[in-house]
C-alpha cells in the first residue's frame, strides 16, 4: 500500500503504510518525551503545586470565591454566586496513596502543560497528506486548538471546580448530621481532573465544527436543524463532566457549551462559504 508524504524539498515522496507506522512512532515517542519532561518538572516543585494548584478549588482563600462574591453585587444579584467557603481534609487510606496521588498530578499536569507541543506533533504528521489549498485554511491551527482548550481547562479550574467541590462537600444527607465527608486524596485528585481535562476538550466544539465543514460532513443548516438534539446532547456532557448531580454546576457548564455550539454555527457558516467560493472558482 502506498501512501505520500512531502519531503524536505517540498516534493511528494512516496511511502508504504510501514514507512508511515515508523513516522507515527516518532512523533508519538516526542510527545511522549515531552509529557515526561513537564512531569519530571512538576513532580519536582510537586509541594508548591499541591498548596498553590491542586488544592485551589477547595481553599477557603480561592481567588474564585471572592471574585463571584463581586461579580454577584456588581450584578445586582445579591448574594447568590456568593458560596461559602469549604473546609476539607483529604485523607489518604494507603502507605502509597500520597505518592502515587503526586505520579498522578505530575502525569496529568505534564499531558496538559505539553497540550500544544502534542498537538504540534499530530499536525505535523498530519500536514504533509493535505492539499495545498487545504493547507492556507489551518494557518494559526495550532494556536485556535490550544486557545480553545486552556480557555476549558481555565473554565473548569476556577469556575466548575469551586462549584462543584462547594456543593459535594457541603451536601448533607437526613435530618441529624450523623454523617462526615472525608474525601480521599485520589478521589479529590479524579474529580479535578475530569472537571478540567472535560471542559478543555469540550471546549474544542468550534474547532471541530470547522474540521468536519470543510471535510464536508456538515453544514450551518445541518448545525442549526440539529440544535434540539445538540442540547440534549450537551445537557448530558455536562452532566458526565460535573461530579455533583446539582442544576446550578451542570447549568455552569451548558450555558457556556451551548454558547460555543452557537458559536460552532457561525464557524462553519464562514467556512461553508469559503469553500462554495472555491469551488466557483475552480468551475469558472
Amino acid at each position: 500500500m502506498a501512501l505520500f508524504n512531502r519531503s524536505r524539498s517540498g516534493e511528494k515522496a512516496e511511502m508504504t503504510f510501514i514507512d508511515h507506522l515508523e513516522e507515527l512512532r516518532v512523533h508519538i515517542i516526542r510527545s511522549v518525551i515531552a509529557i515526561l519532561v513537564m512531569a519530571v518538572v512538576i513532580f519536582i516543585y510537586r509541594d508548591w503545586v499541591f498548596d498553590n494548584i491542586i488544592r485551589g478549588p477547595i481553599n477557603p482563600h480561592f481567588i474564585s470565591y471572592k471574585a463571584l462574591c463581586d461579580f454577584s453585587h456588581w450584578a445586582h444579584m445579591g448574594d447568590a454566586l456568593c458560596m461559602p467557603p469549604v473546609k476539607v481534609s483529604l485523607i489518604t487510606n494507603t502507605f502509597g496513596g500520597q505518592f502515587l496521588g503526586s505520579i498522578s498530578i505530575a502525569l496529568v499536569g505534564g499531558i496538559i502543560a505539553a497540550f500544544p507541543f502534542i498537538f504540534w506533533e499530530f499536525w505535523r504528521f498530519v500536514k504533509p497528506a493535505l492539499k495545498e489549498k487545504e493547507l492556507r485554511n489551518t494557518r494559526f491551527v495550532i494556536f485556535w486548538v490550544s486557545f480553545f482548550f486552556f480557555t476549558g481547562a481555565a473554565f473548569g479550574y476556577f469556575l466548575l471546580g469551586p462549584f462543584t467541590f462547594n456543593f459535594l462537600a457541603g451536601f448533607q444527607l437526613g435530618t441529624e448530621t450523623g454523617i462526615t465527608t472525608l474525601p480521599t486524596f485520589s478521589d479529590y485528585i479524579d474529580n479535578l481532573t475530569n472537571i478540567i481535562l472535560g471542559c478543555g476538550l469540550a471546549f474544542e466544539l468550534p474547532v471541530l465544527a470547522s474540521l468536519l465543514t470543510r471535510i464536508g460532513l456538515i453544514t450551518p443548516s445541518f448545525l442549526r436543524k440539529s440544535r434540539k438534539y445538540a442540547v440534549v446532547v450537551i445537557l448530558l456532557i455536562s452532566a458526565f463532566i460535573t461530579p455533583s448531580p446539582d442544576w446550578m454546576s451542570q447549568m455552569i457548564v451548558f450555558i457556556p457549551l451551548f454558547l460555543l455550539y452557537e458559536l460552532s454555527i457561525i464557524v462553519s457558516v464562514r467556512v461553508f462559504k469559503r469553500e462554495q467560493e472555491k469551488q466557483d472558482e475552480e468551475w469558472d
